[in-house]
């Protein structure tokens, strides 16, 4: 049976902690567990999206070396992920919440579409703070 890699671990860590991390925020900020759809849904702090394509670049960094076409691709992947979740997302996200309103005043029957939500800078580098510690975590423990 073969071992499953660390980049994959640094993937699911990096993804699972930030998504985890959405909850626990919330839940300590309403004092209400019922908050289990943090743990799927996109925005909110930290970006789970810098995190686990920060941990992903960390171990890639750190395993193959930052001078390597493996890490160069990683590196333009988490710059397009993150610049994404800033820029694009949050303005879809903003516009969708523009559009809900727009139906909402106008009284139309029109079903209101789902607001996706983009970050904030702060969720973005808190995001990206969690994945290099994660990154760092998965390197020395699958050493």
């Amino acid at each position: 049976m073969s071992e499953i890699s660390p980049y994959l671990y640094a993937v699911a860590a990096g993804w699972i902690v930030a998504q985890g991390a959405k909850y626990v925020i919330v839940v300590a900020r309403t004092r209400n567990l019922s908050h289990v759809r943090q743990l799927y849904l996109s925005g909110n702090m930290p970006s789970a999206h810098s995190a686990t394509t920060i941990a992903l670049l960390t171990v890639i960094g750190l395993k193959d070396g930052v001078g390597t076409g493996l890490f160069g691709l990683a590196s333009l992947f988490t710059a397009i992920v993150m610049y994404d979740s800033l820029m694009v997302r949050r303005s879809v996200g903003e516009q969708g919440l523009a559009i809900q309103a727009l139906i909402k005043e106008g009284g139309s029957k029109v079903a209101k579409p789902r607001a996706a939500k983009g970050h904030t800078p702060l969720e973005v580098v808190v995001g990206a703070a969690v994945g290099l510690v994660v990154g760092l975590v998965v390197f020395f423990a699958t050493k």
